[in-house]
């Protein structure tokens, strides 16, 4: 009878679902109307009412927490469906299914309408992130941060959200490094006024209160809501809605049930007394990491060539030092120095991971990055229809996006004296044409270690004001930069900024140190690249 009576219930659900498995209980996929912009899907069931309050939820964690079950689950409590139905609805496919669907960078939106002031007083948009931990590494992560940013900034996208759902199982007794990455990367995304919104969903509960998992987010200092006992604020739910029922698991699984239940009532509660954060300040965070990570690049590449250019004069200089004679002797005498230069090289990897550079500049503007972007105008870096990241700060019009990047070099080069002389001459005033070479290289030296602080003073200014905004100041993706800038100030004398760095580096605690090292910094390894470069070029001066 209750079968029957559930079937009644759900009919018009079920004529337009497709029946996954019959039994108890009878398993049905719902069919949403699905809309996809890009790498964004919203999959909607029901009609939205303006007139209606909706809360959004942003779900977080690793590929087989049970993510897509909790969701599923949200999607049945909100239409009503108890145990004695005998029934349940799939919004998305089982676990398994889920876990070769999450291997791409698509950010999806369920939005359940139609049940307000039936069983709950709003409707539902909960925002699933497939992918973030994916083994494939941070590449796929910062799409999925595009993603997420693409949402939240759109016309029709998401501008609030009720709550940061950080899911995670119950038998969990320490955050791992990538999960700690994962957690990490999306608090870092907003404003400090999400913390009281961040709460933990905790699944493959038995109901007990979830010790090992509460000690594990607690050890990682997970930045979230807390409780009246100082605890994370957490919700338990366990994962056998959809499992058979026989006469030996009937009563275990309604148990089951129930924990699932009581959870879901305390989380819709929490829902409907939290206030929405507006992302307005997610945005401005998203924003200035992005320009942040784009600026330090820019500025490892633009340092570089400065150290390059410096090494040609040192050369040169070494030159005229050994060689002065013969060259006043011999006009046609000549040098042999690295001049520095650009070329083009093709990117490595995947084929939209493609860089926006500058042809005025001959710079990469952004790269790694900018996934999303359909063109060069659209990427995150470009504001006011100017770049901010280039030299020049050129219009939109001087940049394109393709799959290759400038790479700093040099050539071989030989110069004779008076090359070098008019090189130097060239568009000078007459007082300066006066000065004799080794001036001019001085000069040049000079003019190349103040250009080098600049650099350093903008790329520290953009550390500054992410730290002020962001509510995890200790992201990993900040603290890539550090050591760089705290190493490149130490050499021009700056004290202040490097004590400022110094503090600001103090502060990572040691899950996020772990979770820097799961990163394994692109723009670390850049440095490391050029840094080693730069040396190697200093070793053969020296010799």
């Amino acid at each position: 009878m209750a079968q029957c009576n559930a079937s009644s219930k759900y009919q018009d659900i079920i004529s337009k679902s497709l029946q996954i498995s019959s039994g108890s209980p009878a398993v049905y996929q719902l069919r949403p109307k699905e809309k996809k912009n890009g790498n964004l899907t919203r999959k909607i069931l029901g009609v939205k009412n303006p007139n209606k309050i909706n809360k959004n939820i942003l779900l977080v964690g690793e590929t087989g927490t049970g993510k897509s079950t909790l969701i599923n689950a949200l999607v049945n409590y909100t239409m009503g469906v108890k145990f004695d139905d005998k029934i349940w609805f799939e919004i998305i496919e089982d676990e398994k299914r889920d876990q070769i669907e999450s291997q791409t960078s698509d950010v999806t939106t369920y939005e359940i309408f139609g049940y307000e002031d039936v069983t709950l007083p709003y409707s539902l948009t909960i925002i699933d992130t497939p992918g973030f931990g994916d083994t494939r590494g941070n590449k796929l992560d910062d799409m999925v941060s595009q993603r997420l940013f693409d949402l939240f900034r759109s016309d029709d996208g998401v501008h609030e959200l009720s709550a940061v759902g950080l899911v995670v199982k119950a038998s969990e007794n320490r955050v791992s490094d990538r999960l700690s990455y994962i957690f990490n990367s999306v608090t870092s995304l907003f404003g400090k006024g999400i913390e009281e919104n961040i709460v933990s969903l905790i699944t493959n509960s038995n109901g007990l209160t979830p010790e090992n998992a509460l000690k594990a987010l607690e050890a990682a200092n997970i930045k979230c809501a807390k409780d009246e006992d100082n605890e994370p604020v957490h919700f338990l739910f366990d994962n056998c809605q959809r499992k058979e029922r026989t006469k030996k698991t009937k009563v275990p699984l309604e148990n089951a049930w129930r924990t699932t239940e009581a959870g879901m009532e305390q989380f819709t509660d929490f829902l409907k007394e939290s206030k929405p954060q507006k992302l307005k300040t997610t945005v401005e965070v998203l924003n200035s990491r992005i320009r942040l990570t784009a600026c330090i690049q820019n500025l490892q590449e633009r340092i570089q060539l400065i150290e390059l250019k410096q090494r040609e004069i040192q050369q040169t200089k070494k030159a005229l030092k050994n060689h002065e004679e013969e060259m006043k002797k011999n006009e046609k005498f000549t040098v042999e120095v690295d001049e520095p230069c650009k070329v083009k090289r093709d990117n490595e990897g995947w084929w939209d991971y493609k860089a926006v550079t500058c042809s005025r500049c001959e710079e990469n503007c952004h790269y790694p990055g900018c996934t999303w972007a359909w063109n060069a105008s659209w990427c995150e870096v470009m504001e006011g229809g100017r770049c901010t990241s280039c030299t020049g700060k050129c219009p939109v019009s001087y940049h394109v996006k393709e799959n290759w990047r400038y790479v700093n070099s040099t050539k071989k080069v030989k110069k004779t004296l008076q090359d070098m002389k008019k090189m130097y001459e060239e568009n000078q005033s007459e007082n300066e044409k006066k000065k004799s070479l080794m001036e001019h290289l001085e000069t040049e030296m000079e003019e190349q270690e103040a250009e080098k602080v600049k650099l350093l003073d903008e790329a520290y200014q953009h550390v500054v004001k992410l730290e002020q905004i962001a509510l995890n100041d200790n992201s990993a993706s900040t603290h890539v930069h550090l050591d760089f800038l705290i190493e490149k100030m130490e050499e021009t004398g700056d004290t202040e900024k490097v004590k400022k760095l110094e503090e600001m580096k103090s502060k990572v605690d040691t899950k996020t140190r772990a979770a820097m090292e799961y990163m394994s910094g692109k723009i670390t390894s850049a440095g490391k690249a050029i840094k080693g470069a730069v040396k190697r070029g200093h070793h053969q001066i020296a010799e």
